[in-house]
């Protein structure tokens, strides 16, 4: 170069990007990318929401391992609100349908793409069985739900039975049977699983006399529905030792005998 220097190679790159022309989208060009990019999404909008290329085409169905609760009476009860695109299904209310069935606890639901509604049931578990007047036993679970009626109960659940003394008849007006029959099933909910599998039933004679009649022919004065994790814990201590008759009835001094 003229004044001897030598030039710097960072200094005429970064002219000449200087130099370089820039592109310039003009007013109509982004207006026409504007367009574009609207007609895409609404294109895929269209295609998600409101095509049948999405169509719910499969009700997929856990938690349903018995024929007490199958599958199809699950897809029977979410009818028509899972037709058409799986984007628009309500999910809560397939949600509400289900669990509005009696042995359904809790549901699940969500969308598995492209085509598959996906639902998981929890079922009701039976803490105890009520024997009606009819003979017929009404299943409950631990929340005192009452979600089937059957001509047996089932097996290893603890039958609640009311006998009631002519005292428990004569203050009906004060503790309903619904409330003594509730106090009976919450005091079998509470039961430790080595006691209620032993429990063949648990008779109602009034609020305050409660008996479990166990396999084996022992029997358990309960009392009243009360303190029922402490009676509990005092029962399983006492059935380490041997009789045939045991009282929780006052939990701070029990009682064994036969």
């Amino acid at each position: 170069m003229a004044d001897g220097r030598s030039a710097d190679p960072l200094e005429e790159e970064l002219e000449d990007e200087e130099s370089a022309p820039r592109l310039r989208l003009s007013r109509r060009g982004i207006v026409v990318l504007s367009v574009l990019g609207a007609t895409v999404l609404g294109v895929l909008a269209w295609l998600v929401f409101f095509s049948s290329v999405l169509n719910v085409r499969d009700v997929a169905v856990q938690g349903t391992p018995d024929e007490k609760l199958t599958s199809d009476q699950v897809r029977e009860a979410i009818g028509g609100l899972a037709g058409g695109p799986l984007a628009r299904v309500d999910l809560d209310g397939v949600k509400h349908r289900v669990e509005a069935i009696p042995r359904v606890a809790k549901a699940e639901v969500w969308r598995g793409w492209p085509h598959t509604l996906q639902v998981k049931v929890v079922q009701r578990t039976a803490v105890a069985a009520v024997k009606g007047d009819d003979g017929q036993f009404t299943q409950v679970d631990a929340s005192g739900v009452s979600f089937a009626t059957e001509a047996a109960p089932p097996a290893g659940v603890p039958v609640v039975e009311l006998r009631l003394s002519q005292q428990a008849k004569d203050v009906d007006g004060v503790i309903s049977r619904a409330q003594l029959v509730q106090g009976a099933v919450s005091v079998a909910a509470g039961l430790p699983q080595e006691v209620s599998k032993r429990a063949g039933s648990v008779l109602v004679h009034s609020y305050d006399d409660i008996e479990l009649q166990l396999s084996g022919g022992a029997t358990v004065r309960w009392g009243s529905p009360e303190q029922n994790d402490r009676k509990a814990r005092v029962l399983l201590a006492l059935m380490k030792q041997k009789g045939t008759s045991f009282d929780v009835t006052a939990p701070e001094a029990p009682a064994v005998s036969g």
